[in-house]
């Protein structure tokens, strides 16, 4: 047990660290005024939904409260609780996938949120929202895959989420990205964009390899016991990763900002099955999400001109509503895969994490627009989230000269 311990922790670790690469990843694509709140919102969204979770998200997803002693919830004897608190690990671990959420919707809404309101908004999604959908998907709760099951023929599968993380926080931060508005200057009169390049392409390239290291322990350690540990999962989250930058850069036609984002988009895609997929099917995932992304990302902007900061939804929520579906493709035996899967299954699951999250996002951020607003006056989007909230910017000395 001992072991598992050890490697499940070292997972929470490495996917703790991811945190700091969706911060420096929103650093270096938001205008150089809104850096600092970039950097503070991580951090503390990550502490709110620390708090979130553990009273309340992770108990409604799993049953599992750990209001009762610490010798108790270690894994004393005849405790229910596994030895040498794993369990504790366990929740550490799963945490740090519930506050990448947050982390994701952060980069959407960048530059004219305000604080306050997307605090209240995280704490909400990562105490009721995320660990409602975390539950069906990961704990069957509700009879949810007995019942998909018995539909399709096979669970809803989605090992390291795709789905369960990453489309719901994209589908999320549309809602609120809409609601919220473009900011100020982005789109002309007459609808023609503005261009806003991003402040600095070498914080943004550290931000995605951050993140790209990262994940392999968001998804190689989602076994979460080493006993099962699998180097396929490793090397196909290697052979998306890659697809998905060798898909951007074409596409893109070497842009930098969407070759770095295309490794995401690919990781993004494959955490639903990167345990049952051959690696050539993994690399054709990631692929299709490189491309997928750089041709969304163009449209919202461009054509629906929806003024989604860091392009959170096509990486996240159109990514990781592929990856769901295409784990019911390239997962089938007869494409090389491992089985256990169906189409039908991966398709419905998907929709029904996509749903709950659209509506979900609309709900939230609307409520609290409704209420205590949720976007700076027009005064505060121009001097900068950076000076309007935290009364600093990321180069106070340049301030003065």
């Amino acid at each position: 047990m001992g072991f598992d311990v050890f490697f499940i922790l070292i997972g929470a670790v490495m996917v703790l660290a991811m945190h700091a690469g969706f911060a420096f990843l929103e650093v270096g694509t938001v205008r150089k005024r809104a850096q600092v709140n970039a950097l503070v919102k991580i951090l503390v969204d990550f502490a709110a939904s620390t708090v979130a979770y553990f009273f309340i998200g992770y108990s409604l997803a799993y049953g599992v409260s750990f209001l009762q002693s610490a010798q108790i919830i270690s894994g004393g004897a005849d405790s229910g609780f596994a030895a040498q608190g794993y369990d504790l690990v366990k929740f550490f671990f799963l945490l740090t996938f519930a506050a990448a959420v947050p982390a994701i919707v952060s980069g959407g809404i960048a530059e004219r949120a305000k604080f306050y309101p997307q605090l209240i908004a995280t704490f909400v999604l990562v105490a009721l929202v995320y660990p409602f959908f975390e539950g069906l998907a990961w704990n069957g709760n509700f009879g949810f895959q007995t019942f998909m099951e018995g539909a399709f023929g096979a669970k809803f599968h989605d090992f390291a989420g795709s789905v369960v993380v990453h489309a719901m926080g994209g589908w999320i931060a549309l809602g609120a990205v809409i609601l919220l508005g473009s900011r100020k200057g982005r789109y002309k009169s007459d609808g023609t964009p503005v261009g806003m390049p991003p402040s600095n392409i070498v914080w943004l390239a550290l931000g995605a390899w951050t993140l790209s290291v990262g994940w392999f322990g968001f998804n190689v350690m989602s076994a979460q016991k080493l006993e099962v540990v699998s180097g396929l999962v490793a090397v196909n989250s290697l052979m998306a990763m890659v697809g998905g930058i060798l898909a951007a850069l074409f596409v893109s036609r070497n842009d930098p900002g969407f070759i770095h984002n295309g490794a995401l988009a690919g990781l993004v895609a494959i955490c639903a099955g990167s345990d049952v997929m051959h690696p050539v099917g993994a690399l054709a995932t990631g692929a299709i999400a490189g491309a997928v992304f750089v041709w969304a990302f163009n449209f919202q902007q461009n054509r629906l001109r929806i003024d989604d900061v860091l392009g959170v939804w096509p990486l996240h929520g159109l990514c990781g509503t592929l990856g769901g579906i295409l784990c019911g493709i390239f997962g089938l035996e007869a494409l090389g895969g491992m089985g256990g899967v169906t189409f039908g299954a991966q398709l419905v699951g998907t929709l029904i994490g996509v749903v709950i999250a659209a509506v979900a996002g609309f709900v939230v951020y609307g409520a609290l627009k409704a209420s205590i607003g949720i976007r700076l006056s027009e005064e505060e989007e121009f001097v900068g989230a950076d000076l309007a909230i935290h009364k600093i910017s990321s180069t106070p000395d340049s301030d003065f000269r």
